[in-house]
């Protein structure tokens, strides 16, 4: 592939050389994307003792809001989601050696050696484990992975449910597809070998939902049929509809949550077991409900609601999907709404069974149906059990709402997004 000098990519975004390459991903915000890029290239100037003559490439991969279908992937369900207006950055460089390092601003640097990618001991659940699989996997499909440096810095916020993790994986597939491999995988491919990443390497059994929106860009209804997964790109234009999305922070950390995130694909796999097959969308919902009485008394009433949660928001991700073709926002809000009520009644993620005084989420999902006035729609947003909610509001409330309710949860909590077209990829080509 081409580089590009870091002297040259610094002269060319001072004098807005590159700006038409930056308005395709960042619209109006491409002067302060351009200045983030330059602060990119000292950092990795300054890390690297790289020379102003280097040649590099400038990455970005955008962080993704899941819009319905809650814990539906991993059970080949459906799913509606997108990428946001936030992401990582990356400037990286081939070596010629057999070492990848990648230093992350504010983080350790994670460095793994191309001569021995097997799942390293101690390394499980550190980023490191995921460079490590991401490598492994792309030299499994082929590709001559060879030593690289990067230097990556990010705006998605850690424990937000905007997948700072996935958007990670999808980054290190991304800048290998570009150095080594002739940009030759598809936005699907690179998510398939991040989601790899994280079950094989990382130990999280996620499904594919998040590293999809991170590779794919936009609005993208996914149907996880057993195969490649159906992906549908939906033209839907918040803001002239009338509404705002806003991601809150409740503050409360996922760490510690392992076991919680774990149990809900393994016990909605026991219930598909309990039926003989091993995902819920291979059990239709007639034979689940008939069958409900043995199932209960198999698998336990926790597992029997999380596969009933299953049925209610796989039917909410295509009814959000119809109102998005049809622009029919209230019927989309609505299901909204109903995806966040079977989540927090039946699929359990809202909060924890450790100390029933602690219940974060909770608190915020009940003042910002307060605050809605029965307008909008609110929902937990991705994982659940700690990180943040999801809400959906009309404009004439933004400056209300945020005002009120970081009052509760503190200054910088509340968080205006918008839907973004591009996904991963090379910036400036």
């Amino acid at each position: 592939m081409t580089l590009r000098s870091i002297k040259e990519i610094r002269a060319g975004l001072a004098r807005g050389q590159f700006h038409q390459e930056l308005s395709r991903i960042y619209g109006d915000q491409a002067p302060r994307a351009a200045g983030r890029f330059l602060a990119l290239l000292d950092g990795f100037c300054a890390f690297y003792g790289a020379s102003e003559d280097r040649e590099v490439c400038l990455l970005s991969t955008p962080g993704r809001t899941e819009i319905g279908g809650n814990h539906t992937d991993h059970q080949l369900g459906r799913t509606l989601a997108a990428s946001v207006n936030i992401d990582t950055i990356a400037c990286a460089a081939p070596t010629g050696g057999s070492t990848i390092r990648i230093k992350s601003e504010h983080h350790r640097l994670a460095e793994i050696d191309l001569l021995n990618l097997s799942p390293a001991a101690g390394e499980m659940g550190h980023s490191p484990s995921l460079v490590r699989g991401v490598a492994a996997r792309m030299t499994e499909l082929g590709y001559a992975v060879g030593g690289l440096d990067a230097y990556t810095t990010t705006e998605v916020l850690r424990g937000s449910g905007l997948s700072s993790s996935a958007t990670f994986e999808v980054m290190t597939a991304t800048i290998i597809n570009h150095l080594f491999c002739g940009s030759a995988l598809t936005a699907s491919q690179l998510a398939e070998v991040a989601q790899y990443a994280e079950n094989a390497y990382f130990g999280k059994p996620c499904g594919l939902m998040d590293q999809m929106a991170c590779a794919t860009g936009g609005v993208i209804s996914l149907y996880f049929s057993g195969g490649a997964p159906v992906v549908e790109r939906l033209p839907f234009d918040l803001s002239g509809a009338g509404y705002a999305m806003c991601i809150v922070d409740s503050g409360v950390s996922h760490a510690g949550l392992k076991a919680e995130y774990a149990a809900i694909p393994e016990e909605m796999a026991a219930v598909a077991r309990f039926f003989g097959q091993q995902v819920l969308s291979r059990v239709s919902p007639q034979q689940f409900y008939q069958n409900l009485a043995a199932a209960r008394q198999a698998c336990g009433d926790r597992a029997v609601l999380r596969a009933h949660h299953f049925y209610i928001d796989d039917a909410c991700a295509r009814q959000e999907c119809d109102a998005i073709a049809s622009g029919d926002m209230d019927a989309f809000l609505e299901a909204v709404n109903r995806s966040g009520r079977s989540s927090y009644m039946y699929l359990q993620n809202v909060s924890t069974c450790r100390d029933p005084r602690d219940q974060g989420l909770a608190v915020l999902l009940a003042y910002a149906e307060e605050l809605l006035h029965g307008r909008g729609a609110c929902r937990v947003h991705g994982g659940g059990f700690a990180g943040t909610i999801q809400v959906f509001l009309p404009k004439d409330l933004c400056q209300s709402f945020v005002s009120a309710m970081e009052g509760l949860t503190g200054e910088g909590s509340c968080h205006l997004l918008s839907f973004r077209e591009a996904g991963t990829g090379r910036v400036i080509s």
